[in-house]
């Protein structure tokens, strides 16, 4: 599956990169402009930002600092759960997915919980991400105790199982899949995102892995990790990794100031609209959320990020 050409990404040094398809996308979406801008010269069209934006995956009203922030975004939320015997290569869970179909399809989002942790540790971001305008599966591991490359082959068979559900799969676009993950869920993610170049998006959640080298992995990848983890230390885990993206399309490591390991394991503000902001970035092609990303929070003594880096 080739990778989708993103609007304002950050030119890629990686072969063949830059696709015949994206050329064809860049170049409509330019005439498209110019078009528009014509119009609106000449006074025949008056267009809002929003209907001045052909991006087809954009969903939702415009993001705001407060709306990122909330518990809940502009979707009502259904879900379908996935019992342990009919889950095909991970131990059940659960599809978060909006109620709506007015607005087309979705991207899909996988989460792994962390080792010796079941569903319900990280069920809390899969019905914010849902709400907000994705599919999104939440789910148990098939043992407690699988180590970070089976995680992320369940990260993947998630992924595959709501794209094939039959009650919720037509909501989805199978193009625009991303993975995220808590701790050894986390090094998933990047095993994951190594297995499957297509993915759009990466987020590992104070990720712990004993490879701390990932240039293979193209999606783009928000590193974040935790200032007092002594679990899966910043210095020899997430900070590895964020440094070793190489191939990534865009990386980013935030580090949340004071906090421990198990940060994601509870409702967490800054862990929700940061990772909300990144899978809508990357997943949704959305630059509207680009002002969260770049210049990024402030580090700033008694603000909640104490590191961000961004490239």
């Amino acid at each position: 599956m080739l990778r989708r050409s993103h609007r304002g990404a950050v030119p890629s040094s990686r072969p063949g990169a830059a696709h015949s398809k994206g050329r064809t996308m860049r170049i409509t979406r330019a005439l498209a402009g110019a078009l528009t801008a014509t119009a609106l010269t000449i006074g025949s069209l008056a267009a809002t930002p929003a209907q001045a934006d052909d991006n087809p995956y954009d969903r939702g009203p415009a993001p705001t600092a407060s709306s990122i922030e909330a518990t809940r975004g502009p979707y009502a939320v259904s879900t379908k759960s996935i019992s342990a015997l009919a889950a095909r290569g991970f131990g059940g869970g659960t599809i978060h997915y909006p109620t709506s179909t007015a607005d087309g399809t979705f991207g899909v989002v996988a989460i792994s919980p962390g080792y010796t942790a079941g569903e319900s540790s990280i069920s809390w971001l899969g019905s914010r991400l849902a709400s907000f305008g994705f599919v999104v599966v939440t789910f148990d591991t098939n043992s407690r105790y699988d180590q970070p490359a089976s995680r992320g082959t369940q990260l993947l068979a998630a992924l595959d199982q709501a794209i094939g559900d039959s009650t919720v799969g037509p909501r989805i676009d199978r193009t625009r899949q991303a993975v995220v993950g808590h701790s050894m869920g986390g090094g998933g993610t990047l095993e994951a995102a190594k297995a499957r170049p297509s993915l759009e998006a990466a987020v590992p959640l104070t990720g712990w892995n004993l490879d701390k080298t990932w240039p293979e992995v193209q999606a783009a990848t928000l590193v974040i990790g935790a200032q007092n983890d002594t679990v899966a230390p910043v210095g020899s885990h997430s900070l590895p990794f964020y440094s070793s993206l190489t191939g990534a399309e865009r990386s980013a490591y935030l580090e949340l100031r004071g906090a421990s390991h198990f940060a994601p394991n509870t409702s967490n503000t800054t862990i929700a609209k940061y990772t909300l902001s990144w899978l809508k970035r990357y997943v949704d092609d959305d630059t509207r959320y680009e002002q969260f990303i770049s210049p990024g929070p402030s580090t700033s003594i008694g603000s909640a990020v104490s590191d961000y880096r961004l490239r």
